[in-house]
């Protein structure tokens, strides 16, 4: 079933502060919904159910299924990577990079590590099926990386890191370990393996130390 394309703002009418909350309602228990259950377990009779709203109400904002999907995605990623950036944009210390570690495994581990990311669950569901998802959810993860990647640039640029030291290869291991240690985490209910995979990708980092 491929993801339709929703209508651009200037297409939708204008919403008042009730559409407004509305809207928010239905994106948040969607969001909620098919974290914890996934994209294809979960109904729009679900998301009904879950904001308090009606099939016209639904409807009004968001065209099917999904459209809604669509903006999961769009309304996920925002959390995310605002909450990266503001973590993300103050490393200036391999130190940073150690405690950056340490608030994503406290995060998993206070889901008592049952879910994955927030982006590579949608990425593993939604990639083979939904094209547009895909697009986009490569986009956030690429800010994602670019995040590290700055944070490691800067370590360079102080002379924290060897002027060898590579940013954006560097970032990309540790995405790579952090995408790698939730999902084997999650498998294990057990945030070890992703407390592993991360410090491994950090002492490479670390081997770059001037």
């Amino acid at each position: 079933m491929p993801v339709a394309h929703a209508d651009s703002d200037e297409d939708r009418p204008r919403l008042t502060a009730r559409g407004r909350a509305t809207k928010a309602r239905i994106l948040e228990a969607a969001s909620l919904l098919t974290y914890e259950k996934g994209v294809a377990q979960t109904t729009l009779e679900d998301v009904m159910t879950a904001s308090g709203t009606s099939k016209s109400q639904l409807y009004q904002h968001f065209a099917d299924k999904d459209d809604l999907v669509q903006e999961v995605v769009a309304s996920r990623a925002s959390r995310v990577l605002e909450r990266e950036a503001r973590r993300l944009e103050r490393l200036d210390s391999l130190r940073d990079l150690e405690l950056w570690r340490d608030a994503l495994i406290q995060r998993h581990a206070l889901r008592g590590a049952a879910y994955g990311c927030e982006l590579g669950a949608l990425a593993h569901e939604l990639s083979t099926r939904h094209e547009r998802a895909r697009q986009a959810l490569a986009a956030h993860f690429a800010t994602w990386q670019d995040l590290l990647a700055a944070g490691l640039a800067r370590l360079r640029a102080s002379g924290t890191l060897r002027s060898d030291a590579d940013p954006d290869a560097l970032a990309a291991g540790l995405m790579a370990a952090l995408q790698g240690g939730y999902l084997l985490s999650q498998t294990a209910r057990d945030v070890q393996p992703m407390r592993t995979a991360l410090d491994m990708a950090i002492a490479h980092v670390r081997s770059f130390a001037s």
